[in-house]
């Protein structure tokens, strides 16, 4: 059995259909999860779903014995970030090479970077003027969002469209291919078969 932990930093809705899609899934399952944010409403919804939180300062991450421990603790194989706002430290990239995938609400390389998260990122692309958004499935590097990129999708933005809509289409591409996306590289790496990756491009929302 291949064990994730997953990191986030607020209400946890990826962080939920994704432990839902796993649950009693032969080979793979979410074992953990981990916020810096003892507020977030993540924990509630780990609460229902019978997984075990844990909660860590910014200091104790960045230094990683800690969390490392933890996670080891619960036999972690691979990480998820679903809307973690940390930046991955040193620690946890060299333990867990290839083995950390985030989510990010854009098509990188556009709109990623330090302080692009959530509604910042919609309202950058409205005020740009795109006619498309999406998201991009990536490999943690030690830099923010500018790891190798395993998966895109994308929707149209329309003439009009708010941030608050580009965020639903959004979400709604996030919900559909992160924890397929996330079950084919698990696949892949562990030789677990049959495996397939979701078409490179997803429809328009």
């Amino acid at each position: 059995m291949i064990h994730i932990a997953i990191f986030a930093s607020g209400s946890g809705s990826n962080a939920e259909n994704i432990a839902e899609y796993f649950r009693g899934h032969a080979d793979i399952r979410v074992a953990l999860i981990l916020s810096n944010n003892p507020g977030a409403y993540v924990h509630e919804r780990a609460k229902k779903l019978g997984i075990p939180t844990h909660t860590f300062s910014k200091a104790a991450f960045d230094e990683g014995s800690a969390v490392l421990d933890t996670l080891r603790a619960y036999k972690t194989d691979y990480i998820v970030l679903a809307g973690f706002l940390l930046k991955v430290s040193k620690p946890l990239l060299d333990a867990y090479p290839r083995r950390i995938v985030n989510i990010h609400p854009a098509l990188l390389p556009k709109y990623g970077g330090k302080g692009m998260y959530g509604e910042k990122v919609h309202r950058a692309v409205v005020e740009a003027g795109e006619t498309r958004s999406g998201i991009t499935i990536h490999y943690v590097n030690e830099n923010y969002d500018e790891g190798d990129i395993i998966f895109q999708a994308s929707c149209e933005v329309s003439p009009g469209d708010a941030p608050e809509e580009v965020a639903r289409k959004v979400h709604e591409l996030e919900y559909a291919y992160f924890p397929r996306v996330i079950e084919a590289v698990i696949k892949s790496q562990y030789s677990l078969n049959p495996f397939s990756l979701p078409e490179k491009e997803g429809k328009e929302g």
